[in-house]
Parts: structure tokens; sequence; C-alpha cells
């Protein structure tokens, strides 16, 4: 148990570092805003986790806890997401639900096709 909590840790650690770089190059390198970028690594984290669950990673081993549980938990981010929802919904309602579609639409295409491509 406690090593399935660092595993967790480490990994969480790493996904959220992930996640910030992420974030930093889509606003510099691509003048684009924070949103492009949540989208970006959900829809990154949902294949991968997708595709890990498609090699049959849901054995609870360590590699689980820490690329499923903790990397891809800690890289995608739903507080991010709905933040930022919220933020685009006080200026433009129309952009804030077309981005809550866009994220789930692609997010669960991006799972499945992680599932697809592994098997």
């Amino acid at each position: 148990m406690l090593y399935n909590i660092i595993y967790i840790g480490i990994g969480g650690a790493l996904g959220a570092v992930s996640r910030f770089g992420v974030n930093e190059v889509i606003e510099n390198f691509f003048s684009l805003s924070s949103h492009y970028a949540t989208l970006l690594v959900n829809i990154i984290g949902c294949f991968f986790i997708g595709f890990l669950i498609g090699l049959s990673f849901p054995v609870k081993d360590s590699s689980y806890y820490f690329f499923i549980i903790g990397f891809l938990g800690s890289f995608t981010t739903m507080s991010a997401f709905t933040h930022q929802t919220i933020m685009m919904a006080n200026s433009n309602l129309i952009i804030a639900l077309s981005y809550i579609m866009l994220t789930l639409i692609l997010s669960i295409f991006a799972t499945y096709a992680g599932v697809v491509i592994s098997k």
C-alpha cells in the first residue's frame, strides 16, 4: 500500500509538471489561450489512458498506480476545464458550450482510439 502511494505521488508530480509545460508551450510559443492547452492535455491524457487500458493495464501493479492514477490523473485536469468554462461562459455562452462539447467528444474519442490502437 505504501509503495502504491509513493508511485502515485511521483507520477502525480511528473504529470502536474508536464501539464504546466504543455500550458507554457501553448501560451508562449503558439500565442493561444490556456483553454487550448487544457483541451490538448485532456485529449492526450484520455488517449494514453485508453491505450494503457487496452494493453491490460487495469492490473493494479506499480505501473498502473504510477501511470494511470498518478501521471495521467494529474496530467489531465477537470478543475482547469471547469474554471475556464465558467470564465468563457461569462463572456460568450456559445463558445463555452462549444468548448464543453468539443472537450467531451474529443476526449471520449481519444480514449477509444487509444484502446483500439493498443490492441
